[in-house]
């Protein structure tokens, strides 16, 4: 550059062309940064464009130069030429850096917002703007132009709107009160898009999809919100979705693969977004239908994202029922695909659709999949069948044979937490103790065996061993025998598990006490190299010779059973998952109506499962975690209570029946049930309030402040509820007291409460952004009519709040569901025939008449729905118990759609007048 002569603009174009070639090459450029520099103060276009992209490339952001860069961009966005603008802008999206954050920052917003503004720099002050937002979001001040910005999204030119809206979704994730306008917006933009034809929007249509782009941008911001609570929002938008799904269905405009990629781009946009809301039960079961025709799709991409997408629709009550009907095409896939990824979004799915009903056909698919499973995903496969056993598990002796017969399958991908679990159930539960020890003999027998099954085998014998002993085909003799002649194949940590067994042995079996002590005495224990061994070997030996039969039996006593915990299996899958993965997504809602208040299981059955507390409660169905009383700030207020139905996030210690300690509370400091009525007005938002009928988790109350979110589970009569109270601002909450009130209505006898309400107090502060937790500890003493009423207080920037809202706790929460044939029910109808015991509804249908979501809704209520028993098939009969501490109330339903008149007549016979009554007016609003 340095020369005689001053080169010209070309020629310095040129040559600063040349080096940036060299610099792509790979050589270092350390001169010409200063003609380039120089290039940018041009008034021609090709110059100032080869000055800003030498800059983007070469120049760093600590360089002598960027003030001299700096200036010269500023005048560019100061000249309102467009061309010089976008030059300018590109320049600052492509650096990036945290300097250019800092100088343009503040100008940008305005240059975007600013009435006189191009388009076209419009554009690219959108997407500057959120590449600076990305890269250094503290140097964005939020401002007057947030508001302004929000109405870019009725541009005209879509070109802006597009750029507009993934600026504001951005934003929205971290600041959703400043953008809520937007959501209005967005839908009335989708709207217009969805019901455009082609031709309306040329320049925008790609293969006959009209702004597919467009469209996935604002179905994803609409996701950073809940569904808009202004009924002609809404409205507009279930046809949104509604229309997205039929053009689904219609047949292609183009053979050409762009034609079905945009499409369908759109098409799991608006499922996703249906998932997210899980508001619309007919949405949903249509979503899941359309994902169901793609499950035999020949591209495996989307065979792919169906099986995924399935995954989440999984969790929902209102589909799940739907999803369920797929199965056998979801095993076919396990079984065909090729592509190993499908084949593990398969397996992901049928853990997520698992339930009591298709439970033992699930495990059984998974176990043959597992002798030719891929192995990179045969832990994963192992850890869910595991957990899958244990909590659907209503016969133990299938729990134990599915284990073993994982360690058999693939024992070396049986983690420890596996056989410790089924350890710990065998051990809690006494009716499968004895089959547990004939079936591990029985398995031992095998002349190779898998080391799990040897320390599974030995453990189970050496505790209850004599319970078979009297069998001469299992005798203690052959008991030892078995055990010992795999010893000399295990690994130190097993050989000294089975000398533990040798000597618990020596208490239960004293005929062989002599053969034992043999075996410790030889010179392969007492002399053996490892120092643990050996040391139990001398120790076991000398304890079973100078030990009285008294005193061994004292020290060798059987296992106590072992005290509630979560699921080890469960937080080992959730560990190698990951976060935020779609099986953990599986257990975010899992708790739903089919577990609890919803199950297909029997009464009788139910009973037997929990005769005694059971430590291993995941076996109840019901998953168990520890417990915390707060939990990491979310990532959008918006969506505060995210992790409310999170098992990762939130603790459902399982419930044993009967247990005293299900009600220990030993700290009510700052939350303790009083017995009067509140004095402030109660939040009655009925709409929400009655949509925790049929379900137990979701959303109770939302305003500015607050959140509240709900996780509960029943078992019989006896409750647990987790109460989620979510700090949607960026102050703390100071003084925050929550307490449960129980009013007149639910005493009885005038001393007693009808419900038993425990809780356990909570933080008195709230960080900005944080959640805490309550348990409520429920039991049914009587049956009562009213629910009892949440009172919170708290002071918010130097302000009291005060507000009370509804609990949803119902008497249908008490419902055992009860299996009966077509005879027994109308044995039982005409029994209950005092008019008393009848209360009949008729009214009309407030939600579309599907069959399919109203079988949901029956289970969810909590009875058994029966089916082939009335004689119109379009009927509806349910059957179940109400469980009280003090009585046992039987009940029977049916309900008679009436499709033409948009009508039902719902009948509901009881023992009680009131119970009749009651459950008529819950079961009544959910149609």
């Amino acid at each position: 550059f340095p020369g005689d002569k001053a080169l010209d603009g070309y020629s310095k174009k040129k040559y600063v062309c040349k080096l940036l070639f060299i610099f792509l090459l790979g050589h270092d450029i350390d001169f010409g940064h200063m003609e380039a520099v120089n290039l940018l103060s041009s008034n021609r276009y090709t110059e100032k464009q080869i000055g800003y992209l030498f800059i983007s490339v070469l120049v760093n952001s600590n360089s002598e130069l960027i003030r001299l860069i700096n200036n010269a961009i500023k005048n560019d966005l100061a000249s309102r030429n467009p061309t010089f603008m976008g030059l300018a802008l590109h320049c600052i999206a492509n650096v990036g850096s945290r300097e250019m954050a800092e100088a343009f920052a503040g100008e940008i917003p305005k240059i975007l917002v600013a009435g006189d503004t191009m388009d076209s720099v419009k554009q690219s002050a959108a997407l500057c703007l959120l590449r600076l937002y990305r890269t250094s979001p503290d140097l964005v001040p939020m401002g007057d132009w947030t508001s302004r910005v929000v109405h870019l999204l009725n541009d005209q030119h879509l070109g802006v709107v597009t750029a507009a809206t993934s600026l504001i979704t951005t934003l929205a994730q971290k600041n959703p009160e400043e953008f809520k306008t937007s959501v209005s917006l967005a839908v009335s933009r989708l709207s217009r898009i969805v019901t455009s034809a082609s031709t309306d929007l040329q320049d925008y249509t790609y293969y006959f999809v009209p702004a597919p782009w467009l469209s996935v941008k604002l179905l994803r911001l609409l996701q950073c919100y809940p569904p808009p609570e202004d009924p002609a929002v809404r409205g507009r938008l279930t046809e949104c979705l509604e229309t997205i799904l039929n053009k689904a269905q219609e047949p292609p405009k183009s053979k050409k693969v762009q034609h079905s990629n945009a499409k369908n781009a759109v098409l799991f946009e608006a499922i996703s977004l249906i998932i997210h809301h899980d508001s619309e039960p007919n949405l949903l079961v249509r979503a899941c239908n359309q994902l169901g025709q793609f499950l035999q799709h020949r591209e495996t991409n989307l065979r792919y994202l169906a099986l995924e997408s399935m995954c989440t629709l999984a969790s929902s009550e209102f589909s799940h029922e739907a999803v369920k009907t797929h199965i056998e095409t979801v095993i076919n896939a396990l079984k065909t695909e090729r592509d190993v990824s499908v084949r593990q979004r398969a397996v992901d799915l049928l853990y997520a659709m698992c339930d009591r009903s298709n439970a033992q056909q699930i495990v059984a698919e998974m176990l043959n999949y597992l002798e030719t499973a891929d192995y990179s995903i045969r832990e994963e496969i192992v850890l869910k069948v595991a957990i899958l056993a244990e909590k659907y598990a209503v016969d133990y002796t299938w729990y134990v044979d599915t284990i073993l017969n994982l360690i058999r399958i693939a024992g070396d991908y049986v983690s420890e937490e596996v056989w410790y679990r089924v350890i710990q159930i065998v051990i809690n539960r006494d009716d499968v103790q004895g089959y547990a020890a004939k079936t591990v003999f029985e398995a031992l027998q095998a002349p190779a065996c898998h080391e799990n099954l040897v320390k599974v085998g030995g453990y189970i014998l050496g505790e209850f061993g004599n319970l078979i002993a009297g069998d001469p085909r299992s005798s203690p003799l052959i008991q030892f025998n078995l055990l010992h002649s795999k010893f000399h194949l295990c690994s130190v940590p097993t050989r000294a598990l089975l000398l533990s067994t040798y000597i618990k042995f020596v208490n239960l079996f004293p005929e062989i006490k002599t053969t034992i002590q043999d075996v410790l005495r030889s010179d392969s224990q007492l002399k053996n190299a490892d120092v643990e061994l050996q040391q139990r070997a001398v120790e076991y030996l000398r304890l079973s010779t100078i030990a009285s039969t008294d005193i061994l039996a004292t020290v060798l006593e059987e296992m106590p059973p072992f005290p509630e915990r979560e699921s080890s299996i469960l937080a080992k899958l959730k560990k190698k998952k990951g976060p935020g993965t779609v099986t953990d997504l599986e257990e975010i809602k899992k708790e739903r109506s089919s577990d609890m208040n919803g199950s297909t299981e029997p009464a009788s059955v139910n009973a037997s499962a929990v005769s005694t507390p059971s430590p291993s409660a995941d076996l109840l169905g019901l998953g168990a975690a520890p417990l915390t009383n707060s939990a990491p700030p979310p990532s959008s207020s918006g969506s505060l209570l995210v992790d409310v139905f999170s098992d990762s996030a939130s603790a459902v210690a399982p419930l044993a029946p009967g247990s005293d300690d299900n009600f220990a509370s030993p700290d009510l400091a700052s939350s303790e049930v009083v017995s009067e009525e509140p004095a402030d007005t109660v939040h009655d938002a009925d709409e929400l309030f009655h949509k925790f009928v049929c379900k137990n988790n979701g959303v109770l109350f939302e305003n500015q402040l607050l959140q509240i979110g709900l996780k509960s589970e029943f078992r019989q009569n006896l409750g647990r509820m987790f109460i989620f109270y979510g700090n949607k601002t960026s102050t703390q909450f100071l003084n925050f007291t929550p307490t449960v009130i129980c009013s007149d209505d639910l005493h009885f006898l005038n001393c007693f409460l009808c419900l038993n309400l425990q809780t356990k107090p909570v933080d008195p502060t709230v960080d900005g952004g944080a959640q805490v937790q309550q348990v409520v500890n429920i039991e049914c003493v009587s049956d009562f009519m009213e629910a009892p009423i949440l009172n919170i207080q708290f002071r918010y920037g130097g302000t009291f709040q005060n507000l009370s809202v509804k609990l949803p706790i119902t008497l249908n929460k008490f419902f055992q569901p009860t299996e009966m044939s077509s005879q027994d029910f109308f044995q039982r109808w005409k029994q209950l025939s005092n008019p008393k015991q009848e209360v009949q509804s008729i009214f009309k249908a407030k939600h579309p008449m599907d069959a399919e979501i109203t079988k949901a809704k029956i289970i969810g209520f909590g009875s058994a729905l029966l089916e082939e028993v009335d004689p119109n098939p379009a009927n509806f009969v349910g059957a179940g118990i109400i469980h009280t501490k003090t009585t046992q109330i039987g009940c029977l339903l049916r309900l008679e759609p009436n499709l033409q008149a948009q009508m039902y007549r719902l009948t509901l016979r009881t023992s009680k007048e009131a119970v009749s009554q009651r459950l008529c007016e819950l079961l009544s609003e959910q149609f």
